[in-house]
């Protein structure tokens, strides 16, 4: 072929047009095939995209929220009767706070010089305190070296005089595993102006105030045991109260708006925040210090290292309601989507069925365009009294629509 009627060829190739031929194959496989899917995919749209999903509703998941919380109890700890100024900080009821349940209390320490108590900074002499680094110690290093006791030799440091000994056992105030949380929780879908409280109804204090926390019983009240929430969220309370720990309070907010304001309610779960696995140093703890003066100016301080739970109030949520855009969005998508039926029964009818060959002679053809020369007889033409295969093709009643009985 020349090179210019390969280029004419090739025009007029791009330059074509292919539209659509309508052909009714009698087959009892593919048209269970086709109907079959147009089933699958309609249910799934219906059951799943609409009435599971939601899909026909506008959502909201930028919600706002304010969470206020308050402990109550009384324990007892070394000797002391401790409430909630006692134990809870911060003190403002925010949505983190800390239970403390076990302190290790290093009382008055004062500005000065002393052997350091740290069993990592052991010495002989005073080069052994020179080439430590001071990263980990209490205090500054003073390069010399010292007896802690009789029997024991340790650097010198300068700073807080008597150093931490953190290895001491000392008791766990077990009573905080009946203290009680109330959790205040306010939430507002801006989108649709859309507010509402965890709390109950204006005129039910006195109900408030005897229920608990219980996710069968009472899945709604708002005040919740610290020994259940523990429970919940499936720690030993003691054990938890001995090392610290970091426990989370979700509150989840999943609202439809289309059905009753009172039909939009929180739900509660529970977990434990921090990882115990391969932690070097599990559990949870800080050190704060009160500060003083002695009659004689110098300023002195108690170091607490306080050992608790750490509560994290966590809310999430999203809201829907019906919108005209989403539902026609879908509709049109679910539609569409049957058409998939008819592409895999392309697929067998024209790749797998006996007379393959046959039926996309049938399916496909190439007219030339009006005045042109005409074409040998395209195979969906038959001859007056042609007889075979031919003869049993018969047309469909629909306009332009050739109907093949098999």
């Amino acid at each position: 072929m020349s090179l210019p009627s390969s280029r004419t060829r090739w025009v007029s190739d791009f330059f074509s047009y292919e539209t659509t031929k309508s052909v009714v194959v009698k087959s009892w496989v593919v048209g269970v095939v086709n109907r079959g899917v147009q089933l699958l995919i309609l249910a799934y749209f219906v059951g799943w995209v609409f009435l599971h999903e939601k899909a026909y509703q506008v959502r909201d998941t930028a919600i706002e929220s304010s969470v206020v919380t308050k402990v109550k109890g009384v324990g007892s700890y070394a000797g002391q009767v401790m409430d909630t100024a006692d134990y809870v900080t911060p003190p403002q009821g925010t949505s983190v706070f800390v239970v403390v349940t076990k302190q290790i209390r290093t009382e008055e320490q004062a500005q000065g010089v002393c052997p350091e108590s740290e069993a990592a900074f052991h010495c002989s002499a005073d080069r052994d305190c020179r080439e430590l680094s001071p990263g980990t110690s209490n205090g500054m290093l003073t390069g010399r070296c010292v007896h802690y006791n009789a029997t024991l030799r340790t650097c010198e440091i300068q700073g807080w005089c008597p150093p931490e000994v953190d290895t001491v056992d000392v008791p766990v105030m077990l009573e905080a595993e009946n203290f009680t949380l109330l959790i205040k929780n306010s939430i507002r879908f801006p989108l649709f102006g859309f507010e509402k409280t965890n709390l109950p109804p204006p005129g039910s204090g006195a109900e408030l105030g005897r229920c608990r926390f219980h996710p069968q019983l009472q899945p709604l009240c708002p005040i919740l045991r610290l020994g259940d929430v523990a429970r919940l969220a499936g720690q030993d309370f003691p054990a938890l109260a001995a090392t610290g720990g970091v426990l989370g309070i979700k509150i989840g907010w999943v609202c439809d708006l289309d059905r009753a304001w009172e039909l939009c309610l929180p739900r509660y779960s529970f977990t434990r925040l921090d990882s115990l696995a391969r932690t070097p140093a599990p559990g949870y703890n800080f050190r704060h210090a009160r500060y003083y003066r002695w009659p004689d100016g110098s300023e002195r301080r108690t170091l607490i290292k306080a050992f608790g739970i750490r509560f994290d109030v966590l809310v999430y949520g999203s809201a829907g309601k019906f919108g005209i855009v989403p539902t026609l969005i879908n509709t049109v998508a679910a539609f569409t989507s049957i058409g998939v039926g008819t592409v895999l029964c392309d697929i067998i009818l024209l790749n797998f069925l006996k007379g393959a060959e046959h039926y996309k002679a049938r399916k496909f053809e190439e007219v030339p365009e009006a005045g042109a020369a005409a074409t040998p007889a395209s195979p969906t033409a038959c001859p007056p009294g042609a007889l075979g295969a031919c003869s049993r093709d018969k047309q469909s009643t629909d306009s332009g629509t050739f109907s093949l009985g098999l």
